[in-house]
């Protein structure tokens, strides 16, 4: 008799079932990924160890917005690879202060605190805030208060999970950091009213991806920097996944001509080959750090700093901007037409939507597997809602391809 796998599942006695099954012994199950193994990638494809090809839409939550294996950001890579690689910050190195330099001056800012995972420099903004509130600011000792919204994501650390409105985040994890106050997404009233004389810093995704890429409504980002400059409050916009392009501008606050006071960078930051982050800001700001108050070993390493930035270089000329935005509205043109087909709703910025499926049809996790079928990788979240994040340097005929698969796999669920 024959042995067939379910849709989605690898074949029992596949090389992918034999990988799976060896992570699924040897690691901690803090994922559920889908079952497919990846072997290599190019572009925006990737090869699994069957031989199979797929179009990666989900490019590493948006790590991989140049694709994979991009040859000027592993030309440099691959150059530093052979010259230094780690000197911690006991010594300066010839790659850091260009790198700073310049991803300072893309953001119109002054100084870079170098990291490196997402969670990371969020941590060390919430530790420049409050410092900033008691030098700058006079808050008293063990007073200050960050104003962060539902719904929100920004690591799974356990002073960031303190303010998680995800009970999955959350569950058993305490006792839980103080000094967060968390107000709808959204609301500009809620969040001028949550704001006292305590309060140092506002906290916010411009979209929220891990929510579905939640919308702000219009003028919202506006408002918020109109209540932190009146109230003397510091607005630390968590750029990690919706910063450097994806957006279809540099960063998404410049969808409204809004500049934070502090941006957090992060993923597309190490061209999908090394995890380099930063928190970026003015002097004022970033001054109150002083030796030995935070670091990083690895924060700012050579090969971090190289890559880091040709990844500033690859956005100087504004092409992969003008690419996410050009393509996104084919995107959300195409999405939009299979409304009331299987999908309630689209919400999309640039190359990054938010898909809504029909419950009664499919859950997320069900249609990303049919996808995988298909040919098509993404990720679902929240039951019903998938999100696609393909690479900036995607071609319209394979955006057009994917969406060709989606509409098959709402036809499937239908059937």
């Amino acid at each position: 008799m024959t042995t067939t796998a379910a849709p989605g599942m690898p074949h029992p006695d596949s090389t992918t079932r034999h990988h799976v099954s060896l992570a699924e012994t040897s690691t901690a199950r803090n994922y559920a990924p889908l079952p497919v193994v990846l072997a290599s990638g190019q572009g925006a494809w990737v090869t699994d160890v069957e031989g199979r090809r797929y179009l990666d839409c989900l490019a590493g939550y948006s790590a991989l917005n140049f694709g994979h294996a991009h040859p000027r950001l592993m030309a440099a890579a691959q150059e530093q690879l052979a010259r230094l690689t780690l000197t911690s910050r006991a010594f300066h190195n010839d790659r850091l202060g260009p790198f700073c330099r310049d991803l300072a001056d893309l953001a119109g800012m002054d100084r870079v605190l170098p990291m490196n995972t997402g969670a990371e420099a969020v941590e060390t903004a919430i530790k420049v805030a409050r410092k900033w509130g008691a030098d700058r600011k006079g808050v008293a000792p063990d007073r200050a208060t960050i104003i962060v919204a539902d719904g929100n994501f920004h690591g799974r650390t356990t002073t960031i999970v303190s303010f998680s409105t995800d009970p999955v985040a959350r569950d058993g994890f305490g006792p839980f950091t103080p000094g967060f106050r968390s107000v709808p997404y959204g609301d500009g009233a809620a969040l001028e009213a949550a704001v006292d004389e305590n309060t140092v810093a506002v906290l916010l995704e411009p979209v929220q991806g891990e929510a579905g890429v939640i919308l702000p409504p219009p003028g919202y980002l506006q408002t918020v920097r109109e209540v932190c400059s009146r109230n003397n409050v510091l607005f630390l916009a968590d750029e990690i996944q919706s910063g450097l392009g994806r957006t279809g501008t540099t960063f998404a606050c410049d969808a409204e001509d809004v500049t934070p006071d502090v941006y957090i960078l992060g993923k597309a930051l190490g061209g999908g080959i090394v995890p380099v982050s930063a928190v970026v800001s003015r002097h004022d700001v970033l001054d109150v750090i002083r030796p030995g108050s935070h670091g990083s070993t690895f924060g700012g390493n050579p090969l971090a700093a190289a890559v880091g930035h040709t990844v500033v270089e690859l956005l100087r000329s504004g092409e992969y901007q003008a690419r996410a935005a050009t393509l996104g509205e084919r995107l959300r043109n195409r999405l939009e037409d299979l409304t009331g087909r299987g999908i309630l709703a689209v919400r999309s910025r640039g190359l990054w939507a938010g898909i809504d499926l029909d419950p009664a049809l499919t859950t997320g996790r069900q249609a990303c597997l049919r996808l995988l079928d298909h040919g098509v990788l993404t990720k679902d979240t929240h039951g019903s809602t998938i999100r696609l994040a393909p690479p900036l340097i995607i071609e319209p005929d394979q955006l057009d391809w994917m969406c060709d698969r989606l509409g098959e796999v709402l036809v499937e669920a239908s059937a």
